[in-house]
């Protein structure tokens, strides 16, 4: 791969508008960007959270591995009427989600997010994975999209959430558990 970008402004986004990948241009508050960035953001939180992690921890490769989906998912926004995210990605994160799940006990309470920092960043990662949900499904009912990705991001979260389970115990830790009666006044 050669140089793609000699010149990192263009000029061309200062009226508010962006490129998509098919070459034609939208308005920067357009939903589609909104999915665009929404993915970009939740590859910094991974990105961050990989950094929380020794780097021969077992999750890592994991991580690598959606941050790759995550930037193919970015793509296929930018390609309206792509597919790039499709069953086999959705089945890898089943799959790992219910072999990393297998060790952690029943939940009986609702979890804060915390328990140690790579928790609470993975919490952080979850969110924003929700958040990308949200704006794919809003993106959904303004234009068509693939389905697989939406069910992608739906399944990433709770792997999201049983990666923040599973560190928060990590060395001894425990997660933080909603207590109702902390919540009165």
């Amino acid at each position: 791969m050669g140089n793609r970008l000699s010149k990192i402004y263009t000029r061309t986004g200062d009226d508010g508008s962006t490129g998509l990948a098919d070459g034609n241009r939208i308005a920067k508050n357009a939903q589609r960007v909104e999915a665009m960035g929404t993915a970009d953001e939740l590859n910094c939180h991974i990105g961050l959270l990989i950094e929380c992690l020794d780097s021969d921890d077992e999750l890592v490769e994991s991580l690598r591995r959606i941050q790759h989906h995550l930037f193919d998912l970015g793509g296929e926004f930018a390609i309206p009427g792509s597919k790039v995210i499709g069953d086999n990605h959705i089945q890898w994160l089943e799959q790992t989600l219910d072999a990393h799940n297998e060790d952690l006990p029943p939940l009986k309470n609702f979890v804060l997010p915390g328990g140690s920092p790579a928790a609470a960043q993975c919490h952080m990662a979850r969110a924003v994975c929700r958040r990308a949900e949200r704006v794919v499904v809003a993106l959904s009912h303004e234009d068509s999209i693939n389905t697989d990705s939406r069910h992608y991001l739906n399944r990433l979260s709770d792997l999201l959430f049983v990666f923040a389970r599973g560190l928060a115990r990590r060395n001894g830790g425990e997660e933080i558990l909603w207590d109702q009666k902390k919540s009165g006044m």
